[in-house]
């Protein structure tokens, strides 16, 4: 359902849309709606803006969308690695079929954190790169 929604949002005209509208949309409860965009913003594609004069709120895509949401994604590699370690330290044999499954994802989550700012830096130099012809 967050796919649907961010896709939504992506192909609607407006700014923004409401809950309703995007119930409507998609053609789904408003329920469904309301978890969707509540995890869409928790991983920061989507911002919830008061509709002036009404109890309503309007959900639009952040701006930056991707480049902000893989900024925030750092945030939960941490958490992710900081868990690991924890549960590491409460596991006992390092070399049990769980320690080695807690030791790779951790692994896996701290070679991605360490490639993310890299990476960000070079999509801000490809955008400010001007087009090259034959790319």
């Amino acid at each position: 359902m967050a796919a649907r929604v961010l896709f939504a949002l992506m192909t609607a005209d407006a700014p923004g849309l409401t809950a309703t509208q995007l119930a409507a949309r998609l053609e789904v409860s408003p329920a469904a709606i309301s978890g969707a965009v509540r995890y869409l913003g928790q991983i920061g594609f989507v911002v919830r803006e008061p509709v002036p004069g009404s109890r309503r709120d309007h959900y639009r895509l952040r701006d930056h969308t991707w480049y902000a949401g893989t900024a925030t994604a750092v945030q939960f590699y941490d958490v992710v690695i900081s868990a690991a370690d924890e549960l590491l330290g409460s596991l006992g044999s390092a070399h049990s079929t769980a320690a080695e499954r807690v030791a790779e994802m951790r692994d896996f989550f701290a070679f991605v954190r360490s490639r993310v700012p890299g990476l960000l830096d070079e999509w801000q130099a490809s955008r400010a790169a001007p087009l090259q012809s034959g790319s």
